[in-house]
This record gives C-alpha cells, structure tokens and sequence, in this order.
C-alpha cells in the first residue's frame, strides 16, 4: 500500500514560509511587463502561476517533464495565499499583462472566470487526451458556448478527521468504521454525536469541533445548488440548503461544542498543535495541513472515518492564457499534468485526491494509507466518498465570497450573536459585497 505525508509536511512548510514573497517577488519582477514566457535560447520557456501546495511543483513533475522534453524551462512561481493570488490575477487580467502562461483556479473562482474572463483563456474542448475527469469536473470550467477554460487537478471529497484518544475519553468508539456509523447519513447525528462527547468528555479544555464554519461548509456543499441557482441567479437567502446548513452550523455553536477556531486562521493551527478540538470536517487536501501542524507528539492520536453524507468543497484547475506567446506548448503542459498518471503520483506524494476517474480507478490510488493518521485507508475513504458528489454542481460568480462571508457570520453566532442577527448581518454584507 502507498502512504503519504512527509513530502506534504515538508511543502506546506515551504510554501507558508516563501509564497506571499514569491507573489510580491512576481508582482515586481521585469517579467510584469509582458504576457509569460516565449522562446529564448532555443527553449520553450513556460511559465506559471501557482498557490497553497497544488503539488505540481512540490513533487517532482516539473523537473520530469523538463527531463523527458529537453527543449522546455519551466518557471513555477507559488504564492502561499490563495486570496492574495487571485486578487493579484484579477489585477493582471484586467491589465492584460503580468499574466504567466498557465495560471491556477480555485473552484470557487471558476464560475467568474467562465462568465467574465473567457476570452482570456484558451480554449481545452475536444483535446485529446483528457476525457478522463470525473464527469462534473469539466462542467465547473465550462461556459456556456461549450469552451473548456481548463483542466481538472484535485477534487474534495469530504470526511472527518477525529482523535482516537479524546473518543476513548468520551466513552465514543475510535474505530473508524464504528465512529462512521455514530453519524451515517445525516451530518446532524454529527451535531448529536458532539453533544454526547461534551457531556462524557473526561477532560478538559477540549470542544468537540474546531469551528461551526466547517460543519456549514459540509453540509452545504452536498447539494447540488448552493448560492446561485442554475440561471445565475442569487438564491443564497432563500435556498433551504444554505438555511439547513446555517441552523446546523448554529446549533452547534450555541451548544458550545466548537473551539470557535475557524480553519486557515489564525489560532486554527495551535487549536491542533495543542490538541484543543476532537473533531474536524476535513476535505482530502486537508489532511496534509493537519499532520504538519499538529506535529509529530500528535501523530497516530487522529484518524479518518466517513462523513455523513457525500459533498465537494474545493478543487483546482490549470488554465492558459489566450494570448501566451507558447499557448500550444502551455496547453500541452497542463494535458499532461492533470493526467492519471501523473494525478496519481500527486496523490501518493501529498493526498491530493485526483479529478480523473482513471486515477481514481488506479490501485495505487485505491489502496493507499496514512501513516500519521493511523494507518488510515485514505484512497478507500475519500475515493468512496467522490463517487457520493453530486454530479450536477451549480457555481456562481462570487462563490468564494459568499462562502466567506458566511463563516464569518457563523463566527459571530460562536461570539454569542443570537443566529436571527448574524445571518441579518451576513445576508447585508453579502449584499454588499456582490449585488
């Protein structure tokens, strides 16, 4: 069986020290002046733009595919901070220079990309090669005149991360099969689950779960809409959906079972390094940002069990710039990057979960563990767990605001915000902020 996790630990380290700067070092670079790479010296010389750990770089395949075809350089260019990137690509864009060859996309951007930024992007439909995604992940990157602005590297498929040690404290089960049926079908005997824990614990100064954010983001992204409707339109103040999920989430937090430790902020990573929160809904790519930050002490304490229900929350994709002066060699980069192949490597490397089938289907894929999480099956779980997504997926234009600006209200429900004011408060800022 494959396992992995060390390459992980050792590149987020990298990338949390060294990306911010790698974005500033770009913004300002002479290289800002024109739209990416060219030909120089008898070389293809491509470049790109890159954030967090996608694990192209981290992993070797650049310099393979710079191996396997001599006449290609490829400059990589990695910013830690995915908000911070896309800001500076909205400024490019806009700009029209600036812009590398191929440049990441995060799912929650993809929706304002295909509606206002299609024409600065080339165009991957009917490209040999790359019929092997999942069937809703090329949909995501779609317009509507059928352009394909990219191809698929991960997908996030959900579960939740757990310690062994505070179940056992709690009188819980810790194998993961059993804590899996504490909470099958329904992300609210997760929330019933967590009540028993905070009454049983034995312990003390540990919460059930790190933030209400996250159980928000669980259950809302197992429907196939969310805040936009399949006409474009804004439903996110009026889809049962985001309701469900909010008063969930608001249960929660009222119940005090959170940490109120919302993730990717500041005071989540010593939440887990110093063991303050039991629980965690963790999408795949999550799991490498645990073992880092929770250390070595932590190591074989946590484990992975089933979520409740099947649902996608984050993913990437690569895309070209239109007008690269080397967009075929680009186009032909990315094919081979977001291959099964080579989406299987990542996945043994960091745990990216793959967006081809193929990959998926792989046995190296399917048999793989973690080591820091107890051995975990991890191909089994989180590859069960992306056949449960639903494959009609509607994204909307400001997906990644909205998403925020609701784990920022939720964060208000945790400070003691009566839930009726927070979501008047986020429904307003939402309002604001996108129309």
């Amino acid at each position: 069986m494959g396992t992995f996790g060390s390459l992980r630990t050792r590149a987020v380290a990298t990338v949390a020290a060294t990306g911010a700067l790698a974005l500033v070092v770009g913004c300002s670079s002479s290289d800002d002046a024109v739209t990416g790479g060219g030909k120089k010296d008898g070389k293809v010389v491509i470049t790109m733009g890159l954030y967090g750990v996608m694990g192209i770089k981290e992993t070797g395949l650049l310099e393979q595919y710079e191996k396997e075809n001599p006449d290609v350089d490829i400059k990589a260019e990695i910013a830690g901070d995915e908000q911070t990137y896309y800001t500076a690509l909205q400024t490019r864009l806009a700009a029209g220079n600036g812009l590398k060859d191929i440049q990441g996309i995060e799912i929650g951007r993809a929706k304002e990309i295909t509606e206002t930024q299609s024409d600065k992007f080339a165009d991957f439909a009917g490209m040999a090669g790359t019929e092997h995604f999942l069937p809703w992940k090329e949909s995501q990157i779609s317009t509507e005149d059928g352009k394909v602005l990219g191809l698929g590297t991960d997908i996030g498929p959900m579960a939740v991360c757990y310690r062994k040690d505070y179940f056992e404290q709690a009188g819980l089960p810790t194998d993961r099969e059993e804590v899996a049926k504490l909470w099958e079908g329904d992300w609210k005997k997760y929330v019933e689950v967590g009540r028993t824990f905070k009454k049983d614990f034995k312990g003390k100064g540990v919460a059930y779960m790190d933030a209400a954010s996250g159980l928000f983001n669980a259950t809302v992204y197992g429907y196939p809409e969310q805040y936009y409707d399949d006409k474009g339109e804004l439903i996110y103040d009026k889809n049962p959906a985001v309701k469900e999920a909010w008063n969930l989430a608001a249960d929660a937090a009222e119940d005090g079972l959170s940490a109120k430790l919302r993730q990717f902020q500041p005071g989540w990573d010593p939440g887990l390094a110093n063991g303050t929160f039991a629980t965690a809904v963790c999408p795949a790519w999550m799991l490498s940002h645990i073992s880092e930050k929770a250390g070595a002490a932590n190591k074989g304490k946590w484990d992975v069990a089933r979520a409740p229900k099947g649902a996608n929350w984050g993913g990437s994709f690569l895309g070209v710039i239109e007008k690269s002066p080397v967009k075929e060699e680009a186009k032909k980069l990315v094919a081979w990057l977001t291959a099964p192949e080579q989406q299987a490597h990542i996945f043994k490397e960091l745990g990216n979960i793959p967006s081809s089938q193929k990959a998926l289907d792989a046995a190296d894929v399917k048999n793989a563990t973690s080591e820091y999480f107890n051995n975990a099956p991890i191909g089994q779980i989180f590859g069960a767990a992306a056949q449960e997504i639903p494959d009609k997926q509607v994204l909307g234009r400001k997906d990644g605001t909205i998403k925020d600006t609701f784990s920022q209200g939720l964060a208000l429900v945790e400070q003691g915000t009566s839930r009726d004011e927070a979501w008047k408060t986020t429904t307003e800022r939402i309002e604001k902020a996108v129309g």
